[in-house]
């Protein structure tokens, strides 16, 4: 996987988190993930709406959310 890869599905996202990011998917992880990804006044999150689109943007936190439902 290059550093340009966008993942596709939940198991490339999981993956890049968990394992290329060595970021551990803890539930208080998520909700500020959610919580950042659900606001478009924070500035990370109209950064990657601007890389990566609106489509990525809800597709990532649908990933987030199950991640969530997983724990």
């Amino acid at each position: 996987m290059s550093a340009l890869h966008i993942p596709r599905t939940y198991e490339e996202w999981r993956h890049c988190i968990a394992d290329i990011c060595r970021q551990p998917i803890t539930g208080p992880f998520i909700d500020e993930r959610i919580a950042a990804l659900n606001s478009p006044a924070d500035h990370m999150t109209a950064r990657f709406v601007e890389l990566y689109g609106e489509p990525q943007r809800v597709k990532t936190l649908e990933w987030f959310e199950r991640a969530r439902n997983e724990l």
